[in-house]
């Protein structure tokens, strides 16, 4: 959103001037972060090439299977060893393919201007998606519905920290499971203008999805395949398989020239070995298995490993998230990852039911795990509960603030070293007994100088009092709602929008996509 677009929320706090006529926040401009920190290495080289020899030794001993007969085909032409439907690849083949992948390359949406780097240093964040169930301080639980998930696309759209729209934020499960995919990426398509994801779920949803974007960017078919413009992220089915829609949709969308992001869901003590190293060393074979693939049918396909490595709690077997063996499974992943030369994506996840405290310190820490490991795409960065199954948009606002944090510390002004930074004059003006809030060197950068929330309330415990002592989720919860207020559509061409809806409609009457029920 440009600069003369923010808004301001009407309200007094520390840190936020009023303007009279605006109501929503006023949020740091849209930028591509980069991380130049130095990723956190919990692996020597002998831990790194332990876990790389484990991950070849599944993938040629114990073998990955592959539920879906192309692929099989394929690697029979490849000459790998295939028993039924297990694949079994040696080192140097792995190594081969996976050597064709990019380490980098740009991913261009209908608005050039939200064209984003995937790999180097660039650190960008998404939604939440998949979630079956909205939550929010009025309506409490519920099965996810259309219009909750219009709410948390203009969320989306509206916040300039989050960079792209994941999956479906929220499952509308009113709209039948045929035709949901076209109802949600045409709102996708009209109510943000930034990189758009695609579920690879079967041949129609990935045609359907691609040739959707195709339109609303106004693009040639050629266009379309000359470059990346949308992507998709598939999952192993741990341990050990990969099912057939998905390596479907992946080959798909592979050909087509769009970015595939293969990401194994394994969770320690459950789906995956109870030792980090071993969980790691599976979910890396599995994820290897798939870019291998990827790579013999298109060399240099855009491709992204994915982690989702995490550990269960062994009293209940639910899954936790934002935990130390998650964070470190994380920068374990990262470490990999660089060995092979692929961008990361990794998440921002907690298990916490609503959005309280630990939902926020659980979600911090995979955020920052995502920091320290190199991560490249942050998937659930903001608005996630339950372990993935709640979707709330007072918890969006609130990792917001988070993930506005995390760019404004990856921010190089922050920590310039000019004399003018060092401040010696200002130093020596104000001596051993003034205060600096006069000076000009403050004067100069007071506005600027310092992160300004969103959500925060710094004032003292009595000022907080006085003005209603509205707790974190019901601040969230009023800026959701002046944001949803002040939130305008992005541009689009009329007739793209024209040729998207009546391609929706088509497809729609044909019946969409096959389903089971």
């Amino acid at each position: 959103m440009a600069d003369d677009q923010r808004r301001k929320r009407a309200g007094g706090r520390a840190g936020h001037a009023v303007r009279a006529g605006h109501k929503a926040i006023d949020q740091m401009p849209w930028r591509i972060p980069e991380n130049h920190d130095r990723p956190t290495e919990p692996l020597g080289p002998e831990g790194v090439e332990a876990i790389h020899q484990g991950a070849m030794r599944i993938l040629k001993d114990i073998g990955i299977r592959f539920l879906n007969d192309e692929a099989l085909a394929i690697f029979r032409k490849a000459g790998v060893k295939v028993e039924g439907q297990t694949v079994y690849m040696d080192e140097d083949f792995v190594t081969e393919m996976i050597a064709r992948a990019p380490e980098n390359y740009t991913v261009t949406p209908r608005n050039p201007a939200r064209a984003l780097p995937f790999g180097g240093r660039s650190l960008l964040f998404g939604n939440v998606s998949s979630p079956p169930n909205y939550w929010d301080l009025e309506r409490g639980k519920v099965p996810g519905f259309m219009e909750g998930f219009r709410s948390f696309i203009k969320l989306t759209h509206y916040f300039n920290c989050i960079h792209f729209a994941g999956g479906y934020p929220v499952e509308p499960v009113e709209v039948h499971a045929s035709v949901r995919h076209l109802a949600c990426l045409y709102e996708k398509l009209t109510l943000t203008d930034k990189v758009v994801h695609a579920y690879s779920l079967g041949k129609e949803r990935v045609e359907d999805a691609m040739e959707m974007v195709r339109i609303a960017g106004g693009l040639t078919h050629e266009e379309f395949r000359a470059k990346p413009r949308m992507f998709t992220n598939i999952n192993s089915v741990s341990p050990l398989k990969h099912d057939f829609p998905m390596i479907d949709g992946a080959l798909r969308m592979a050909r087509a020239g769009q970015v595939v992001v293969v990401t194994p869901f394994t969770l320690a003590g459950a789906m995956a070995p109870v030792t980090m190293s071993g969980a790691v060393a599976l979910s890396i074979a599995e994820a290897l298995s798939a870019i291998a693939l990827l790579q013999y049918v298109v060399p240099g396909a855009p491709v992204m490993i994915g982690t989702f490595t995490s550990n269960v709690d062994m009293k209940s077997g639910a899954p936790a998230f934002g935990t130390p063996e998650y964070m470190r499974a994380t920068q374990m992943t990262g470490q990999m990852a660089r060995r092979y030369k692929l961008p990361l994506r990794s998440s921002g996840v907690c298990a916490a039911n609503v959005p309280d405290g630990q939902a926020m310190w659980e979600t911090s820490n995979s955020l920052w795990a995502a920091v320290q490991s190199g991560t490249n795409l942050v998937y659930h960065a903001a608005g996630w509960l339950e372990g993935g199954l709640i979707a709330s948009p007072e918890k969006f606002v609130m990792d917001c603030e988070v993930v506005q944090m995390i760019q404004r510390y990856m921010e190089p002004v922050t920590w310039a070293t000019r004399p003018e930074d060092i401040a010696l004059d200002a130093i020596a003006e104000v001596g051993p007994e003034g205060h600096y809030f006069g000076v000009q060197h403050t004067q100069d950068r007071y506005a600027s100088a310092f992160y300004q929330p969103i959500a925060s309330d710094w004032r003292n415990f009595e000022a907080w009092q006085i003005d209603g002592a509205t707790w974190t989720a019901e601040r969230a919860h009023r800026i959701f709602k002046e944001i949803l207020a002040d939130y305008e559509p992005p541009p689009m061409d009329a007739g793209d929008h024209e040729a998207l809806k009546d391609f929706v409609a088509r497809r729609t009457a044909e019946g969409g996509a096959p389903t089971d029920f």
